[in-house]
């Protein structure tokens, strides 16, 4: 029993001397530290050749092994020690002088593990964020700097604590003159997160920012524009974004990243007014922009595809740099693009606005217009193709719009033929789906394919939907009324068959016509009284649109009508689901009455697209193809006057007004004229298709161009009847 009671009698003494002991050693550290500036002449000698780091590291590890004995959060003495005698302060203070050389390298390697392994709240200590802050200013020298590594490490560090508790922010945004303050919205932080204070030695934070920020404009007092002021946590991550290590620069982005993010707005305002955050941002997109040659080629500019700014940063550039002259310079621009698209993306709404219209002032119209409106046609291939990569690397919804606009315009009045006050750069662009160069014609074909497939609204609207908003192609208020009789009379009357514009459909689908030509609903409920025809009846009309004379597809196997209709079925519900927020009608509007003296004009868009599908057959194989991709995607959005218009070969055309259909049937009048003209037609038309589909080896027909022709006009008409197949039912579920 005596030996049991000594022994507990002994751990109880010892429990009590072990804090006592690390003080004991932490504070020896901390002397030893201190008396070698005492007794040390040689000021030349480095840090690593003295036992100041190690010193340093054994300070760190009894703080993190303090922190793991006390309980309930509690501030054990080496860490009240550190705080009362200002250690951190110091540190700084010696890091500033760099003595002895590389002393900023060690204090910026401990105060980042310091925050990084402690648990307990650090940065509301008055005695922690004020020598943090002026670490923060020796931060960010630029390129050359010897502590980049820590540097980064350091802010990081600082800025994840930040996101974990965004009211601290406030620490870390310098103070105006409280004059400026006064004229400020209401924006302070609620003065109930002052009460999470730790100890008497720490500031609150809404007491710090209690003067707010000021709200002046915005180049009034940012960062640079040549002073000399000190760095801070904004302007330090700024500069190391353009280390030339690229492993710095993405910490450093994403230490930006998080800065944007916070939900305070005084901290959101600050990074607008107060620093050059929206003008190096742009500024430097810009710059990468310019650096890409000119010579630059098209074609691998698209294929080159999205670029992910940390996977670019990460990855090694030197393997693939010279796959083509001026890819570095496309990824790096591109790359830059994606960061900020992801910073609009997630940033505070008020970052955010202020750095899309930043981009737009300095980047869009600045830099990007001016390349645009060249006439250079190398030039206008080379801004074509990277207009598409900007696009394909815009995401965020804010930045999209603002995009939209600038290529398009704001106007959402029906066009008017030959308007002089039409937005240039939309005339521009418009006007080359039909340029003389056909290389010119497909590049810009391409880049509204792309556009049509972005999930914005305006784009269709402004392309398309205002110009048929009051349905004036339609010829009279009674057309809808009557065409229901007109069609039954025409049914009973007429026999299609023999008109060999109308021929029956083909034989050779997987699917009998009986089964897929079914419309979704009964044919009782398909006749209604607004005149609508049935679906079978739209399908066929595009099936039979191409004379059995000229038919190909029920030669070849897998070329039936049915295998468009899952890609049809499947693009169209992927437009569904980006217009599901757009509140479009479910049936046609209310018919206006057209003006007896004006035609109907189809818009700027339309025309280019009818005027090229008119032209199907002189015009290249690739080229054809593209423009019945564009129409298709135009086709595509679930709008009952764009069904309307495009789809219902039964439509009652106003005078002067033409539709896809009828442009479609002046195209294949014209097609049946031609081919009396080539001898042995269907052998050549069938092998053109064999070889298009790789099944014949490549060899020179003649009359190429048109045989090519007439298989794109098949396959379209096809397609359309797929699509028009899985629109019909237009009425939500």
């Amino acid at each position: 029993m005596f030996s049991k009671l000594t022994a507990l009698l002994q751990q109880a003494v010892e429990t009590d001397e072990e804090p006592i002991q690390l003080l004991d050693s932490f504070i020896g550290h901390w002397k030893g530290i201190t008396n070698y500036y005492i007794v040390t002449t040689d000021d030349t000698l480095p840090v690593k050749q003295t036992d100041i780091p190690w010193r340093l590291r054994q300070m760190l590890d009894i703080l993190v092994y303090e922190e793991k004995q006390m309980e309930n959060g509690e501030t054990g003495p080496c860490m009240e020690y550190l705080l009362q005698h200002k250690i951190l302060e110091t540190l700084c203070t010696l890091a500033k002088a760099g003595y002895p050389p590389g002393m900023k390298q060690q204090v910026l390697l401990l105060i980042t593990k310091l925050l990084g392994q402690i648990q307990q709240p650090l940065l509301p200590h008055i005695n922690v964020h004020r020598p943090v802050q002026k670490l923060i200013r020796l931060c960010g020298e630029g390129p050359g700097s010897k502590t980049e590594k820590e540097e980064v490490q350091f802010l990081t560090t600082v800025c994840a604590k930040l996101s974990q508790d965004p009211y601290l922010i406030n620490f870390f945004i310098e103070k105006k003159n409280p004059a400026d303050y006064r004229r400020l919205p209401s924006c302070s932080l609620e003065e109930s997160r002052g009460q999470q204070n730790h100890a008497s030695g720490t500031e609150s934070p809404a007491s710090s920012s209690s003067q707010g920020v000021s709200c002046s404009q915005p180049d009034q007092s940012p960062e640079g524009e040549g002073s000399q002021r000190e760095q801070n946590l904004h302007s330090a991550l700024l500069t190391l974004t353009a280390s030339e290590k690229t492993q710095y620069a993405l910490k450093a982005c994403e230490g930006l990243l998080l800065l944007a993010m916070l939900p305070e707005e005084v901290a959101a305002r600050y990074m607008v007014e107060s620093t050059a955050l929206c003008r190096t941002l742009t500024n430097r997109l810009s710059d990468l922009y310019r650096l890409i040659p000119d010579s630059v080629d098209p074609g691998q500019v698209e294929v080159l595809g999205r670029v992910n700014w940390r996977s670019h940063y990460a990855a090694s550039r030197a393997e693939d740099a010279d796959s083509f002259p001026g890819k570095e310079a496309v990824m790096s621009c591109f790359s830059w693009l994606d960061y900020c698209d992801q910073l609009v993306k997630e940033a505070h709404q008020v970052i955010a606005a202020a750095v899309v219209q930043e981009m737009r002032r300095c980047f869009f119209v600045k830099v990007l217009e001016p390349q645009l409106l060249q006439v250079s046609e190398v030039g206008i291939l080379s801004s074509t193709a990277l207009l598409m990569g900007v696009m394909n690397h815009i995401t965020s919804p804010r930045l999209l719009d603002e995009l939209v606009l600038f290529l398009l315009g704001a106007e959402r009045e029906a066009e008017v033929p030959m308007d002089p006050a039409c937005h240039q750069l939309r005339y521009q662009l418009i006007d080359r789906c039909n340029h003389l160069s056909d290389e010119i014609s497909m590049a810009t074909l391409r880049f509204f394919e792309q556009l049509l497939q972005k999930p914005q609204e305006h784009i269709i609207y402004n392309l398309v939907l205002r110009n048929l908003r009051g349905r004036c192609y339609i010829g009279n208020s009674t057309g809808h009324e009557d065409r229901a009789v007109e069609s039954e009379q025409l049914e009973e009357n007429e026999d299609l068959e023999e008109d060999p514009f109308f021929t029956d459909i083909y034989t050779g689908s997987r699917f009998p016509a009986s089964d897929w030509l079914v419309p979704p609903v009964t044919t009782q409920e398909a006749t209604k009284a607004d005149g609508k025809p049935e679906v079978n009846r739209i399908v066929n009309s595009f099936l039979c649109l191409v004379p059995d004379a000229v038919k190909t597809s029920h030669l070849v196997a897998g070329c039936g009508y049915d295998t468009y209709l899952v890609d049809a079925h499947r693009m169209f519900q992927g437009c569904c689901i980006n217009a599901r927020e757009w509140k479009w009608p479910f049936v046609p509007s209310h018919l206006e009455s057209s003006d007896p003296g004006g035609i109907f004009y189809e818009g700027d868009f339309l025309k280019v697209l009818f005027d090229r599908m008119a032209q199907i057959l002189q015009q290249p194989y690739d080229l054809n193809l593209q423009i019945t991709s564009v129409i298709s995607k135009v086709a595509l959005f679930p709008h009952p006057h764009l069904h309307e218009y495009l789809l219902d070969p039964y439509i009652n055309l106003a005078p002067g007004c033409r539709s896809l259909f009828s442009v479609i049937v002046r195209v294949i009048g014209d097609l049946m004229q031609r081919i009396q003209r080539i001898s042995q037609f269907p052998s050549k038309l069938l092998l053109v298709r064999r070889q298009l589909m790789g099944l014949e080896p490549e060899d020179v027909v003649d009359h190429a161009t048109l045989l090519k022709a007439v298989i794109v006009l098949e396959e379209f008409c096809k397609e359309l009847a797929a699509i028009s197949f899985v629109k019909y039912p237009s009425e939500p579920d």
